[in-house]
């Protein structure tokens, strides 16, 4: 019989028992779409916590810190392989006071070296990288938190109200000179002397809506100008290392080489963060937790699978004669077995394909709707605009649910032809029809 042949034959009995097949393939296609819905929450949450990381943190960064009472060999970092660029910012122990015209603003003043900060690819909302000594790079927000005395006063007024941010400079900062005193965190007045910068960068927006970026990133050259100014106005003794806190950041070529710069740096006996380790150990604990809502899912296919075991079953009773009629031309047993493996896997394919649809518009449907039922529920309208992934459906999972439907529906099938294949020819013919 002809591969064609076959196929018309296992079409026309399936037309035969139009309901019984179609109650069969819906239970088929319930357990399967269970399945992938079920996994896919799985790799939404996944996807989510990926996403947020790495919103945080560059994918080729690596923090490196000292052990105490020691310090960083940089010359020793640089000659490691794949090391693009060192980034050290040392955070000042003083408030910054910035003035352009009218407006003042105190933040923090962050030394840097920015060829190393270009190297990094440190990124910009405007302006360029500074190029001289007094050329320096604001903060995202350091514009619109400028304010007059006036509207620090009204903000002050409004706090309780809750008011959006009032005033703020308005122009552009590119190419405006700011005036910037130092003042100790135990007094109440900047000391007196005082520097002119120019603006020239801003950076980009911070990755997430609250983090308000007004720092001040300055040239690494003004270290000893900056320590002179707070140690002559202080009372008290200052030593370096009550004066500056050191940031060390290392940025490898390619997002391939983070674990390797990582290792090496500790076998250097330093104390090292990378995102690529975060996200190793979310992917391990994502990875059992996926298995286990797979193995949950497959239950349901399972179960599924006894709506098709008894719908074989039912068919090899009802086609006993049918059988015993092709066995006496000359059917082999193989061929018989084959016919209704082949039913049986319709079953299990035409429930799958519908399954994969029906998945893909339920999981569609809850990113859409979960996020404004979940800000109603909580009275947070903020909540609808985050970027949060209920559901997502890899390919990966596509397959891996296909194979399970698909393979059930074969092994429910195969017992009963198995007994299809063991039918007597002359008790088979001796029924009627």
């Amino acid at each position: 019989m002809l591969f064609k042949d076959q196929v018309d034959f296992v079409r026309q009995h399936i037309k035969k028992n139009k309901l019984r097949v179609f109650m069969t393939v819906l239970a088929a296609t319930m357990g399967c779409a269970f399945l992938i819905v079920l996994a896919s929450i799985g790799f939404g949450i996944q996807d989510t916590m990926r996403k947020e990381i790495l919103q945080d943190q560059a994918i080729t960064e690596v923090e490196v810190y000292p052990n105490a009472d020691e310090e960083l060999d940089i010359s020793q970092i640089r000659s490691l392989e794949h090391v693009d660029a060192i980034v050290q910012r040392l955070n000042l122990n003083a408030m910054a006071n910035s003035q352009i015209e009218d407006r003042t603003l105190q933040g923090n003043v962050i030394l840097t070296n920015f060829d190393e900060e270009q190297k990094s690819n440190l990124q910009l909302s405007e302006g360029r990288m500074p190029e001289k000594d007094n050329e320096i790079i604001v903060g995202y927000q350091f514009a619109e938190s400028l304010l007059t005395d006036a509207e620090r006063k009204e903000m002050e007024q409004n706090a309780e109200e809750n008011a959006e941010q009032i005033g703020g400079y308005k122009d552009s900062l590119i190419g405006k000179t700011i005036s910037l005193s130092l003042q100790s965190y135990e007094t109440e007045e900047a000391f007196q002397e005082k520097w002119n910068f120019t603006i020239v960068g801003v950076t980009e927006k911070p990755a997430r809506d609250w983090i308000i970026d007004t720092n001040v990133l300055v040239n690494e050259s003004w270290k000893d100008k900056f320590k002179e100014v707070i140690v002559a106005n202080s009372e008290i003794e200052v030593v370096e290392a009550d004066l500056f806190y050191a940031q060390t950041k290392v940025f490898t070529s390619s997002l391939e080489h983070v674990k390797s710069v990582t290792e090496d740096l500790k076998k250097k006996g330093y104390n090292v963060y990378s995102v690529s380790e975060q996200l190793e150990q979310i992917d391990v604990f994502f990875m059992a937790f996926k298995i286990g809502l797979i193995f949950v899912g497959t239950v349901a296919v399972l179960i599924s699978s006894i709506g098709i075991f008894n719908t074989m079953t039912m068919a090899v009773t009802e086609r006993t004669r049918e059988i015993g009629v092709m066995k006496a031309i000359g059917a082999s047993p193989k061929l018989i077995q084959r016919l209704f493996l082949m039913e049986s896997a319709w079953i299990g394919i035409i429930g799958t394909v519908l399954a994969v649809i029906i998945s893909y518009a339920v999981s569609f449907l809850a990113n859409l709707v979960l996020p404004m039922v979940v800000g109603a529920a909580l009275g947070d309208e903020d909540i609808q605009n985050l970027s949060i992934t209920f559901s997502l459906i890899p390919w990966q999972l596509v397959v891996i649910a296909s194979i399970i439907s698909i393979g059930v529906a074969m092994i429910s099938g195969w017992r009963p032809a198995r007994k299809a294949t063991n039918i007597d020819v002359i008790n088979a013919l001796r029924q009627e029809l």
